[in-house]
């Protein structure tokens, strides 16, 4: 194994080893190697007879800042919110349309809403299962494996990326591949375990220990009364003994804190003070969760400590593909005593994703599987749709998430659940996200079966599709369940007579609200801690307020009435000033933004 210290050194001698012709595969999201790719994207652009094509997914950015309120609020804390992690030069030149001809970058997997409107990308992404990532990049013959790892004892861990980096160290092993393989060292990387995880120096032909730099944050952001109701609902639904998935995000987080909250005892009177038609609240974890998932989120780590997932399989109580979160994430990781680290299997997503490979093993593994995922929107018959909008721009991707609704099918006692908001705005107004049709399809109909709003629970599996559409109208917003209604009966799809249960009839946001409000300090704005500090938690449901209303005249003009006839919040001059905007020479935005501030103080 050679050991450099120079990234350009490393990128010549991979040129030099692969004859200039590169087929660079490169895990998904943290485990990019970043001074090693900048550095032969360089050489690359430099020497039009390098050939470099990159097969990747998840390119980790920090959002641009813009201008107007987001570059106000996002740019004076952009590297402490983030990290200071430097940016990829193919990513910038992918922005640019200004990749050569040399080089291509296929992805698989897109940060959420980050390459809208780009043409380079949306073309080059690729639309596969996670599971089946694997063999689309096997078909392109990879002859460099580049990646990050951490090193201890003389050992190399790939630490949060044994996704699909592991599967193709073991298959070179077994001589069905052959690639250069190159890890750069990061200091503040946790040393993982589990299958394929920690390697040998002779897996290695080339380390890279280049000066180090922060790894990318993933800030959280906060939870709102109808993700913690949606939270608190699926809460209801996790079997104790059983085994969980969770996913990244506000609604993530809030089933997290809702599976702590019913540990401790503290869910259940939330739950039966719910204003809606719901099951009955579940109690302690008495033999406690096996959590099987292909990412290992902050609310999964945190359930994990809390002693929630505990049930173990083969010594380990979770198993999990990669990790991208929070710098404390990575830190409780690197300082967590190492026979409990050792509990966190990180394997390959060929495991965690799917059942083929040692399945009866996995069967008696994972009982009573609960496996929660988001969705954008869904329609009345059941369809999801997840990852691309109308005009077939390409928002994240498929991901794991129809391997996981595949296992729920597939496996005794389990369950898909689909998690969404009844709503969002767009242009000053709200809209439903359960829809007559969607554009897209995630997930078919015919593999409908839980979806979860704030408004609660509608079972799907083995119903008619009238069933169906009166289960999810009833979880839907108040404001667009005639419509709905109107559009299935014209459609034949519901009986002329059909009538919702009054039960039904008062979803909307402030019903919500007004049962939640009591138990507010149950249910914090971050359950899991926050990088923003206590001003820019201030301010962040006023831009959320301003971002909804400001873009209508009308919606801006009472903005700025609030503005002029509520009463001031104490700390407004403070939140003003964190903005950038002087309070002796307020424009319309600032009084925009007070207004928004005043609407909010609770």
């Amino acid at each position: 194994m050679q050991r450099l210290h120079d990234a350009e050194a490393a990128a010549r001698e991979i040129v030099a080893r692969t004859g200039g012709e590169i087929r660079l595969a490169l895990p998904l999201g943290l485990g990019k190697p970043v001074r090693l790719v900048n550095a032969l994207v360089k050489l690359a652009c430099d020497d039009p007879s390098i050939r470099l094509a990159i097969f990747t997914a998840l390119t980790l950015e920090p959002p641009d800042p813009g201008s107007g309120m987001k570059a106000r609020f996002l740019g004076p804390a952009k590297d402490r919110l983030f990290g200071a992690y430097p940016a990829l030069l193919y990513a910038e030149l992918l922005r640019r349309d200004a990749l050569p001809d040399n080089i291509t970058v296929n992805e698989f997997f897109l940060l959420a809403g980050r390459w809208l409107g780009v043409a380079p990308m949306q073309q080059a992404y690729i639309s596969a299962n996670y599971t089946h990532a694997r063999d689309v990049l096997i078909a392109q013959e990879p002859n460099v494996l580049a990646q990050l790892v951490s090193e201890q004892d003389g050992s190399f861990s790939l630490s949060g990326n044994t996704d699909i980096s592991a599967d193709l160290f073991a298959m070179r092993a077994e001589g069905k591949l052959d690639f250069v393989a190159v890890g750069e060292v990061h200091p503040d990387l946790p040393f993982m375990q589990g299958p394929g995880a920690v390697l040998t120096p002779e897996a290695f032909h080339l380390t890279l220990v280049p000066e180090p730099y922060e790894l990318f944050s993933a800030v959280k952001r906060p939870v709102d009364a109808a993700a913690h109701a949606i939270g608190l609902h699926v809460s209801r639904l996790i079997a104790d003994g059983g085994t969980l998935q969770i996913g990244i995000g506000a609604i993530g987080d809030a089933v997290a804190h809702a599976l702590l909250l019913r540990h401790s005892g503290a869910a259940p009177p939330i739950q039966r003070a719910a204003p809606f038609d719901l099951p009955a609240p579940g109690g302690p974890f008495e033999e406690g969760l096996h959590g099987v998932t292909e990412m290992l989120v902050g609310g999964l780590l945190a359930l994990f400590e809390a002693g929630v997932v505990r049930r173990e399989v083969d010594g380990h109580a979770i198993a999990a593909g990669f990790f991208v979160d929070t710098r404390d994430f990575y830190r409780r990781l690197r300082e967590m005593p190492r026979e409990e680290r050792a509990r966190i299997a990180m394997t390959p997503v060929s495991f965690t994703n799917a059942l083929y490979g040692n399945e009866a093993e996995k069967r008696t593994a994972r009982v009573k599987a609960r496996f929660v995922n988001g969705a954008m929107q869904v329609s009345v018959m059941g369809d999801v749709m997840s990852d691309t909008v109308e005009n077939g721009q390409v928002v994240s991707g498929v991901g794991g998430q129809f391997n996981f609704v595949e296992q729920a099918f597939a496996l005794h006692d389990a369950r898909s659940i689909i998690t969404l908001p009844a709503t969002r705005w767009s242009g000053g107004k709200r809209h439903s996200n359960i829809r007559w049709s969607v554009a897209t399809t995630t997930v078919p109909r015919h593999m409908r079966d839980v979806v979860v709003t704030e408004y609660g629970i509608a079972d799907l599996r083995g119903r008619s599709d009238a069933e169906t559409i009166a289960a999810l109208i009833a979880i839907a917003d108040s404001a667009f369940q005639d419509e709905l209604i109107d559009r299935a009966q014209k459609a034949g799809k519901l009986p002329k007579g059909f009538t919702l249960p009054q039960s039904a009839r008062n979803n909307w946001p402030e019903t919500v609200e007004n049962w939640l409000a009591p138990y507010r300090a149950e249910l914090p704005d971050f359950p899991f801690g926050s990088d923003f500090d206590e001003i820019e938690r201030l301010l962040l449901p006023a831009l959320e307020e301003l971002s909804r209303h400001a873009p209508t005249l009308r919606g801006k003009a009472r903005l700025l009435q609030d503005a002029l006839r509520l009463p001031p919040h104490p700390r407004e001059q403070e939140a003003l000033a964190r903005m950038g905007f002087d309070s002796r020479y307020a424009g319309g935005e600032a009084l925009a933004l007070s207004g928004a501030l005043r609407r909010v103080v609770t």
